[in-house]
């Protein structure tokens, strides 16, 4: 009966080696599972787990180290208690056959089963877990101190050096991909919303700017009448000020500035020219993402924009760049309808005119952005050549047909539904 007992008692032993074992292999794939930043945003919500696990993952080799330490343990008990187990009960010859049995019941039942479940819901074991490895990493700590000084000393002694600690940085592609990946569950647009702030390191002022023909502004040249009738109809907020030609350009009037004499008819050309302010001058090159700041510092809303030589180019304001990140939402929809001409056939009829990083938001196309900013300039560049009426092109998959041009501008084009081809562009037709 003594005999039976022990033998009970020993398996038992045995099972709960072999739970612990499951225990150690488990927390260490549920806490090198973690999302940091999901661990991190649970952290500063006051989740004394996240808390926890947070902390022990600061340094990982400790805690690699401690569970290390157990399960290490945990399985050299358990092949010590089954070799004794098969001497006492099964004689000698038995120790090969209980190894081999002890090593599949070890891979299945404490290292594949627990470690795949812990992968998959890393938070509800990682978080148990850190309530007991943060205490016993303390209790443990001369044992786990010495065992990572001699693994660190000949990781160093190899080259695998980490003298800044341990961090986690994503780079810009790799957070480009997080955002958008599906599992994240994010709406598409805000999923396009952060993806366009990414973007606004790459994008400079003058892919977004209106260009200088496009830019409305007062010219004092003009007759008074026609100038008073421009202010009372203009959609604008800020316009530029000139004389005679962009150029001469006096500064900047704010309308607010005049609208209440204007209101009451008593506005005259010496009041509306000391409402003008300086110009706020930037370069075409500058990121947006710069410029956005340029403007809260200087607390501008719109910049006049120069290129290398002080020549004046176009204006960018504070919504075009907002425009940028959200799409169009004050822009008036009469802007869209000058530019593009939808057709019954499907077809659209577009001004060459027209900014190419414009058409690709308002018409969810893909043209090019890295080249030209204007359609007219895209299909120059891409032609090499001023193209005559009826050529056509297939440009990024789109078939384009040259309807009109006029002083060696192309005017207007017919763009046809995308054609996806294997190359986005083709040889001219």
């Amino acid at each position: 009966m003594s005999d039976e007992f022990s033998l009970g008692a020993q398996i038992g032993i045995l099972i709960v080696l072999l739970i612990l074992s499951a225990f150690f292999s488990s927390s260490e794939t549920a806490l090198m599972s973690l999302n940091r930043y999901r661990l991190r945003h649970r952290s500063r919500s006051g989740h004394r787990g996240a808390q926890l696990a947070e902390a022990l993952l600061k340094r990982p080799d400790r805690i690699i180290g401690l569970i290390l330490l157990g399960n290490n343990l945990t399985h050299v008990l358990a092949a010590s208690l089954t070799t004794l187990i098969a001497v006492r009960h099964w004689g000698e010859n038995s120790v090969a056959v209980a190894a081999l049995v002890l090593t599949v019941v070890i891979l299945i039942f404490a290292e594949v089963m627990p470690k795949t479940a812990a992968a998959m819901n890393p938070e509800k074991i990682a978080f148990p877990a850190a309530f007991l490895f943060y205490p016993l990493l303390k209790v443990l700590y001369p044992v786990i101190w010495l065992l990572n000084g001699i693994s660190n000393g000949l990781l160093w002694l190899i080259g695998i050096r980490n003298p800044d600690g341990y961090h986690h940085h994503l780079s810009k592609e790799e957070l480009r991909a997080v955002l958008t990946d599906p599992g994240t569950r994010n709406p598409r647009k805000r999923q396009q919303i952060m993806t366009r702030i990414l973007d606004l390191e790459t994008i400079t002022v003058e892919d977004v700017m209106v260009p200088r023909a496009d830019v409305v502004g007062i010219d004092l040249a003009h007759r008074w009448e026609d100038i008073l009738r421009q202010i009372q109809n203009t959609q604008y907020t800020r316009m530029p000020v000139f004389s005679d030609e962009l150029d001469n350009l006096q500064g900047v009037l704010h309308l607010r500035s005049v609208v209440r004499d204007l209101a009451h008819g008593r506005l005259e050309r010496d009041a509306l020219a000391r409402s003008i302010r300086e110009p706020y001058f930037v370069h075409e090159g500058t990121t947006l993402n710069r410029q956005l700041f340029h403007f809260q510092n200087e607390k501008q809303r719109l910049a006049l924009v120069v290129d290398e030589y002080g020549d004046l180019q176009g204006l960018v304001t504070l919504e075009d760049i907002l425009e940028e990140i959200v799409g169009d939402f004050t822009s008036d929809p009469a802007d869209l309808a000058r530019d593009v001409l939808p057709q019954r056939d499907g077809t659209y009829i577009v001004n060459g005119g027209a900014n190419v990083r414009d058409l690709n938001r308002s018409m969810d196309w893909d043209l090019p952005v890295d080249g030209p900013k204007t359609l007219n300039g895209l299909i120059v560049d891409y032609l090499e050549s001023i193209p005559e009426p009826g050529t056509g092109l297939k440009l990024s998959g789109y078939p384009i047909e040259i309807l009109n041009v006029t002083e060696n501008t192309v005017k207007n084009v017919r763009i046809h539904p995308r054609i996806e081809t294997i190359d986005p562009k083709s040889e001219p037709r």
